[in-house]
């Protein structure tokens, strides 16, 4: 592979999506240069539309007032329709069967009231090994509530001695022997550490052959794979929108609940008003009568100043399509590995897969010796990426705003 700097700008130069580019903020150093962004894994670049669609809204408040639910631009009380058919582009699934509402944890733990249901025998949560944090305390919280002890009831998979990935077969395995114990399997979609992406089909496919539900936390993954829920059957997922979705700090989440649920009465659920049947919602009677579809698992009205932000970058996925980004992801993380490689004196080993299948747009680098004081060094050098203990720096070029040049930059900034 063409390891030169001319070569990379001749890639960007060929590259479809290099137009998206010009339409996000980068940050930018003391002299005025852009940084280089490679963290879009832990908070994605502000598209140049959220400004003005966010004053669109603050404008219909200032001019309407609570006339705004019916009478705005968009009006509030049917905001969240708008987000169906991109959010169901990106989720492989059908629009009745995703909705944007809440926060990521606080869905998952909406979810799992309907799809952990244990008994004195199938009781167990099985996750990965290193799941982020916020999942691991969902689930240890959940079990607990139930009466159960985390140290038994919720199930690390781990990666064999010696590897940083877990093997899909292993997974089966265990469910295979030990299925029987397991009420739910939730897993993440991509692993925030090492950045391997899950095989979502067999691992759906084997939890429902032992009689488990099966859930992701698709933080990693949304915006960042080609899914297919609706395909794989996974019962339920969430995610959030502020990663390589772009849709601001905190922003809006989402959740799948897969059509075999639509209308699924004896499903106990967390209800709230904005979940109700929208035909009897206004009547204000007692008697949760849920909406058909994931829209029946929400809570409350609209965030609108969030959803506003989601919206705009949600148009440039539906412009920019999914697969066209998919393929810039392999090109691009092919093309990162290549020059990783070609450096002399590695102070790092790379622990995501090499297989473009199990990975998305992002690279962890292990690092050998005072992987702190690389990642400063990095930093001070004009570079976005990030750290987690004790010492992984994780490098994500997304591939709506980043370039092919931007990578080689990096790995010219490492070798030094």
């Amino acid at each position: 592979m063409n390891l030169t700097r001319s070569h990379a700008i001749a890639r960007d130069q060929q590259d479809p999506l290099a137009k998206f580019r010009e339409r996000f903020f980068f940050p930018r150093r003391p002299d005025g240069q852009p940084m280089i962004y490679l963290c879009g894994n832990s908070l994605g670049l502000q598209p140049k539309g959220v400004r003005e669609a966010l004053n669109v809204e603050l404008d219909d408040w200032a001019r309407l007032g609570v006339d705004g639910h019916f009478d705005g631009t968009h009006p509030w009380f049917a905001y969240h329709e708008m987000f169906r058919r991109p959010l169901a582009h990106i989720m492989g699934a059908k629009e009745h069967e995703v909705a944007a509402l809440g926060s990521l944890t606080n869905n998952l733990h909406l979810l799992m009231v309907s799809f952990y249901r244990p008994t004195s025998k199938r009781y167990k949560i099985l996750i990965e090994a290193s799941a982020f944090p916020s999942d691991q305390y969902a689930v240890e919280s959940q079990v607990r509530f139930h009466g159960f002890d985390p140290a038994d009831a919720v199930v690390e998979v781990q990666p064999r001695e010696g590897e940083h990935t877990l093997r899909t077969k292993d997974i089966e395995k265990y469910l295979e022997e030990h299925g029987q114990e397991v009420a739910l399997v939730m897993f993440s979609g991509v692993n925030y550490l090492s950045g391997q992406a899950f095989d979502m089909g067999r691992i759906t496919a084997a939890g429902h052959r032992a009689g488990a539900r099966v859930g992701f936390d698709l933080a990693h993954a949304a915006g960042n794979l080609e899914l297919r829920l609706h395909e794989w059957g996974a019962d339920f997922a969430a995610w959030c929108s502020y990663k390589y979705m772009n849709s601001g700090p905190g922003g809006v989440s989402g959740i799948f609940v897969h059509e075999r649920h639509a209308d699924s009465p004896e499903l106990p659920r967390f209800a709230g008003w904005w979940g109700n049947d929208p035909a009897t919602r206004f009547k204000m009677e007692p008697g949760f009568k849920p909406a058909h579809g994931a829209d029946g698992w929400q809570l409350s009205n609209a965030p609108i100043l969030s959803l506003a932000a989601h919206k705009v970058s949600l148009d440039l996925f539906e412009e920019a399509t999914m697969p066209a980004l998919r393929a810039k992801t392999v090109a691009i993380t092919e093309y990162l590995l290549a020059l990783l490689d070609a450096l002399p004196n590695h102070e790092f080993e790379v622990i995501t897969p090499r297989d473009p299948e199990a990975r998305g747009a992002q690279i962890s680098l292990r690092t050998l010796n005072n992987g702190r004081a690389l990642f400063e060094r990095l930093q001070a050098a004009g570079v976005v990426c990030d750290f987690r203990e004790p010492d992984v720096i994780r490098v994500a070029p997304a591939p709506l705003y980043c370039s092919f040049e931007d990578v080689w930059q990096f790995t010219q900034i490492l070798a030094s």
